[in-house]
């Protein structure tokens, strides 16, 4: 175990950008777009600005990004917040850039990028996943805290190694998303150890990258970055990233780190006991600990803050099952929502709350992409089950809602089986809008739920830019300055509903013991 040094108070030094009206820049890339929020060193949120860019899908179970369309994104939007702000490029003194952990850009000898990123999300690592698994599980373990999945970069370079032979010989370095960006902003080769703990090719214990790890993909250390804190300065700005994003030759990039856990920041959650709950494109439970989670179907990363994790578990198709659900089988929802000049979201949920808990025993597993927490599956598919004559559309709505709400409580069960305890978390995410579905959560889960108004990734990116440049004194300092709950949001579980969902949930789980050896057959005919 390692614990890494506090981060020491950090003056400006003569020269620098006066602090006073000081602003901060924090990208970060999702899974369909790029948000930067403009912050103030007050902790005002001045604006934000986003740019959609698109997941290509070449196979079914493949997910593709272009880094360099990322990296015109980023561009975009730092110029469309000075353009709406009207705040002077050489006021913002830090830039700080986050994405998903597990997206490898891999780079040839001209340093440009042999093939699209795979995404996190991808399936095409899966044999190489359960290889690792089965026969090298204790190494794996010891060294990275994980479990081999098919989203990690190690898998996906063995599926490059054996499938694209051409571009594994081309493959002179590998950056991950975010560090890709920075380095077309900078020119450098570095990345923070949070993402590289997600790239299953790093030895967390001694902070260093893998040589067995490396190994099973034929890889040399040497191509990969070198590991540093996500608060370190990099830089200075090239000229030819001044001159395409508008930024001033003053402002210091800061290395940044993954989405989650400036995600987790930006939600105050820097103190053992704290926790977060995300209903996004995928589900993510996150409790703060000062320790791994002993249990390899747990996700555990290190925290920011020095000595802290931010272990947890997750859902693969959250917020996209409702998606989805909207996209393929509510046309006529989508179709009235836009002749009255509504959400088509909030048209769901009002069907959705006129059926009551437990959808009249109609129920939906939402594995449209396998599952994560606690069965790590790729072979498992999303069904409907239990529909009878009298279900309704408004009974298959809410059915969408409960069954993402049963996946997270797989998953809290199994964070709380090790020891450790959620009575009250931060919800977060485009779901967790949507009061009928915080209600469902907070019921099924047993836990108090709470909300920022400002939640994302790109503000914890900005208060991270701001730490590493000293504007803030420590990560504790930019949270009491920055992060503030929203006072109409507590929600508050249900005994009556929980206990009906408390038997509900056996039942789903029944389902998923009983149709995974079926999802198999269909998978692997």
């Amino acid at each position: 175990m390692f614990f890494l040094t506090a981060v020491a108070k950090k003056e400006p030094k003569k020269g620098d950008v006066h602090w006073m009206n000081s602003y901060t820049i924090g990208v970060d890339f999702g899974g369909g777009a790029a948000k930067a929020t403009l912050l103030r060193e007050d902790g005002t949120v001045v604006t934000i600005s986003q740019r959609e860019y698109p997941t290509y899908y070449p196979e079914n179970g493949w997910a593709e990004h272009d880094p360099d369309g990322h990296y015109d994104a980023l561009c975009y939007c730092i110029r469309t917040l000075f353009e709406k702000s009207g705040v002077a490029p050489d006021a913002v003194s830090a830039l700080a850039i986050s994405a998903g952990s597990q997206q490898a850009v891999y780079l040839d000898e001209n340093d440009r990028p042999v093939r699209r990123a795979i995404y996190w999300s991808d399936n095409r690592g899966a044999a190489y996943a359960q290889d690792l698994w089965q026969n090298h599980r204790d190494l794996v373990y010891s060294q990275c805290f994980n479990v081999a999945a098919p989203s990690r970069t190690l898998t996906h370079m063995m599926w490059i190694r054996d499938h694209e032979p051409e571009n594994y010989k081309r493959i002179k370095k590998i950056l991950f998303m975010k560090d890709y960006i920075r380095y077309r902003l900078t020119g450098d080769f570095v990345t923070d150890f949070i993402d590289a703990m997600g790239s299953l090719m790093m030895d967390v214990p001694n902070r260093r990258w893998s040589e067995e790890l490396c190994a099973f993909a034929g890889l040399s250390p040497s191509i990969l970055p070198k590991i540093i804190n996500p608060e370190d300065i990099i830089g200075p700005l090239t000229p030819q990233a001044i001159a395409d994003t508008g930024l001033s030759p003053r402002t210091k990039v800061v290395t940044g780190s993954t989405d989650t856990v400036l995600e987790v920041y930006a939600n105050g959650a820097i103190s053992q006991g704290d926790a977060t709950i995300k209903l996004a494109t995928a589900g993510r439970i996150c409790v703060i600990t000062d320790r791994h989670l002993d249990d390899p179907m747990l996700i555990n990363y290190l925290h920011l803050v020095p000595g802290l994790w931010y272990p947890g578990a997750g859902t693969k198709s959250c917020a996209s099952s409702f998606r989805w659900y909207r996209d393929t089988l509510s046309a006529g929802e989508m179709m009235q929502a836009e002749k009255d000049g509504r959400d088509a979201y909030d048209l769901m949920d009002e069907m959705a709350a006129a059926i009551p808990p437990g959808s009249d025993d109609l129920y939906f597993h939402p594995y449209l992409q396998g599952e994560n927490t606690p069965y790590y599956d790729s072979d498992l598919r999303a069904s409907f089950i239990g529909a009878r004559l009298f279900h309704t559309k408004a009974h298959f709505t809410r059915a969408v809602l409960e069954g993402v709400g049963y996946s997270m409580k797989d998953s809290l069960d199994r964070v709380v089986s090790t020891g450790a305890t959620v009575k009250q978390a931060n919800i977060l995410g485009g779901g967790a809008k949507s009061p009928l579905w915080r209600q469902i959560i907070a019921d099924m889960l047993g836990v108090e739920l709470v909300m920022t108004k400002n939640s994302d990734s790109s503000l914890g990116a900005a208060m991270l830019a701001g730490v590493g440049i000293g504007m803030f004194s420590s990560y504790e300092s930019s949270v009491k300055t920055c992060v503030k709950h929203d006072p109409t949001v507590h929600v508050v579980p249900n005994p009556e509903t929980a206990g009906i969902y408390a038997e509900k949930f056996k039942i789903y789980r029944e389902i998923h013991d009983a149709m995974a050896p079926v999802y198999k057959k269909i998978s692997r005919p």
